[in-house]
């Protein structure tokens, strides 16, 4: 794997939209091989069409990430268009006040199957990067998103371990945890009390989604004896 963005295969779920769509056009846009997974698939196959027609690279899987089937279909179709994978971003996720056991499908088992799918690959490259996306609320619990707050705070812990077991495969780990980034997930709140207030505080303070994909590239294009384990940020508004 070399240094920069360009030319390297990258697997990205949560693709439709959001952190996930961002980091995609920014990628393609910096000559890396996009495969884009994601359960609303006229929305991927929009996006495909974007990036192949500004000569951008890319590939659409229809992939729900609670099902590690389609996860692993996601990450063989990349494989087997472009031989190899080079990064897997585990990006897909549900805000607070959804319902636990899809928090947990998506939120945690997600990641996991997505780090069990990429992994085979990688080892037997001796060569890799994994990018999970964890939250500001993986470093702090706020009232009503205590749930949602430990599948993030269990990402970062996911992340640990596996920065530490992956080492003698040359494999690298990065996660990622944004504060209040503009996007559509919070239009996943179920609540109908917690969801107002949410987007009340983002139409205040969310930051582009750019932003993220800027830090996501940052991080694959550091050079391959250079790995950035943890990127916190937020808007400069945001308290906490």
């Amino acid at each position: 794997m070399n240094e920069g963005v360009s030319g390297k295969v990258v697997v990205i779920t949560g693709a439709s939209s959001g952190l996930g769509e961002a980091a995609a056009r920014l990628l393609a846009a910096q000559g890396a091989a996009v495969v884009l997974g994601a359960r609303r698939a006229d929305r991927l196959a929009a996006l495909v069409n974007e990036i192949t027609a500004s000569g951008g690279k890319a590939l659409a899987v229809t992939t729900d990430v609670a099902d590690r089937a389609q996860v692993k279909a996601l990450v063989d179709a990349g494989v087997k268009a472009h031989g190899r994978i080079d990064v897997m971003l585990n990006n897909a996720g549900l805000m607070p006040q959804s319902l636990l056991e899809r928090l947990i499908d998506v939120n945690i088992k997600g990641v996991l199957y997505g780090i069990a799918a990429a992994l085979p690959h990688m080892t037997a490259q001796k060569a890799g990067h994994i990018i999970n996306v964890s939250s500001v609320a993986g470093h702090r619990v706020g009232p009503g998103s205590t749930v949602y707050a430990a599948t993030k705070f269990a990402v970062r812990a996911l992340s640990e371990g596996l920065r530490q077991e992956v080492k003698p495969y040359n494999i690298r780990s990065t996660v990622i945890s944004p504060g209040a980034v503009a996007t559509e997930l919070p239009d996943s709140v179920t609540d109908r009390d917690a969801a107002s207030r949410i987007q009340q505080f983002y139409a205040q303070v969310a930051i582009p989604a750019s932003s993220f994909a800027r830090a996501v590239a940052f991080a694959i294009s550091q050079p391959e004896d250079v790995d950035i384990n943890e990127i916190l940020f937020r808007p400069t508004r945001q308290d906490y």
